[in-house]
Order: structure tokens, then C-alpha cells, then sequence
């Protein structure tokens, strides 16, 4: 690719998380980015801050809107999340990958354009976190576990960390989505996440599209910030 299909292929693939309290700090910062990113992550602070409404505004204006809200519940409830999130205009929505939700989910979305994805294990947790928790596998054995059942049931996708992008592509073949987050831009603080990578290691690990918040939306420039981690994307691309 040249450097320009890279650059196009860079703005497909990153997803700048709106983590911010209100719907018009939301809204500044997509007005602040404008045509450098198309796509946005909603998660629980926006939503339960009253910008779900933000899905269906995001979609009329050309952006695409990655809904993480993890959703698991009975299976109808599940279903019927699904059918609101396509109603609203996302692009991508998360379901935590357990075998009867995502078979739920996938079923609701049957004939809709909606990316299912399965978040197989978060990427703040290790294996003692697991261990505390009750499982009796390791971070990665489970997510192969769940990023397997998620290939078999026909998810469209997986959330994984960058650490496991590698061996879940070869797991789960060329065509799903592999969403990535704990990305750090090389001399970034780690924060909460304990499985993180940069921008670069994460593509070339097999990941099809990076989550990344903090870092551009708490930048003092989020646009240079995300020029800079969009050059980095270009740069592995190429």
C-alpha cells in the first residue's frame, strides 16, 4: 500500500473511545477530530450519562459507532438489547462471550449490517484476577476458549488484547474482527490496563481495528494525538 491507502486504512481501523461524562464534552472532542477519525466507542460513563441518543446522531453524520456496553443477561434480554443497538445506528456492539448470549445476539442481528463482538477476557485482568474470580484457566486458555465458541456460533468478531491477536487470528481465521484496546502510544502510562500494546505492535499482531481513549481524549491536543497515533497505524500498515 502507499502511503496514502495506508492513511485510509489507519482511520478505518482506529476507534477513539468517548470516555467522558457528558454528551457535550462528547461532542467537542468529535467536533475537535473532525475528519481524522470515523470511528467512536460508546461505553457505560457516556450511555448512563444520557448519550445513547449520541449513536444515532454520530451515524447520520458518516461516523461509525462502536456501542461497548457488554451486554449478558437471559437470552431474550440479550436479544432484545441487540435489536435496540441496531435500531439506534451501531456499527459494532460487544456481548460478553458466554455461549448463551452470543448465540442470542446473533441470533437477534441475523440480516443487519451490526458487527457482533465477544469480549473474551478484559484486558485489566491477569491470572490471578481469574483465579480470585473462580476460573480454573489461564488469561489465555480462556480466551482461546471463548474466541473459539465465538468463531463456532458466528459472532462477527472478539475483543482480545493486542497480546493475543496473534495466535486468535490464526484461531479464528482471517475474517472476523479482532478489537483491541489497552493501546498505548510507546511512553504512555498503562493505567488501569494490565495488557496493553502500541498502536504498531497491535496491527501487526493480526488486530483488525484499536480502542483508544485516554490518550487522545485526555491529550491537551486530541487531534495531534490522534494524528500521531494514526501515522504510527499507517506506518505498520505499510
Amino acid at each position: 500500500m502507499n502511503a496514502v491507502t495506508n492513511r485510509a486504512a489507519a482511520r478505518d481501523r482506529l476507534i477513539v473511545g468517548l470516555d467522558v461524562p457528558t454528551w457535550a464534552e462528547a461532542e467537542a472532542i468529535v467536533d475537535t477530530l473532525g475528519d481524522e477519525v470515523l470511528w467512536y466507542k460508546i461505553g457505560y460513563q457516556l450511555a448512563y450519562a444520557g448519550g445513547l441518543p449520541l449513536v444515532s446522531e454520530l451515524a447520520r453524520a458518516g461516523k461509525h459507532v462502536f456501542l461497548d456496553l457488554k451486554l449478558l443477561d437471559i437470552s431474550n434480554t440479550v436479544a432484545k438489547g441487540v435489536e435496540s443497538a441496531q435500531a439506534l445506528g451501531a456499527a459494532m456492539l460487544t456481548v460478553h462471550a458466554y455461549p448463551h448470549a452470543m448465540k442470542a445476539a446473533v441470533e437477534a442481528a441475523s440480516g443487519s449490517p451490526l458487527t457482533l463482538l465477544g469480549v473474551t477476557v478484559l484486558t485489566s485482568l491477569d491470572d490471578a484476577d481469574l483465579k480470585d474470580a473462580g476460573y480454573g484457566l489461564t488469561v489465555p486458555e480462556l480466551v482461546a476458549r471463548r474466541a473459539q465458541q465465538a468463531r463456532d456460533i458466528g459472532m462477527g468478531g472478539i475483543v482480545s488484547a493486542a497480546s493475543e491477536a496473534g495466535p486468535m487470528r490464526e484461531l479464528i481465521g482471517p475474517d472476523m474482527a479482532i478489537v483491541t484496546p489497552g493501546i498505548r502510544p510507546a511512553g504512555a502510562t498503562a493505567g488501569d490496563q494490565k495488557r496493553v500494546a502500541t498502536p504498531g505492535d497491535a496491527l501487526r499482531a493480526g488486530a483488525s481495528h484499536l480502542v483508544v481513549a485516554r490518550p487522545i481524549v485526555a491529550a491537551s491536543d486530541p487531534r495531534q494525538a490522534a494524528i500521531a497515533i494514526l501515522d504510527e497505524m499507517a506506518a505498520a500498515l505499510g
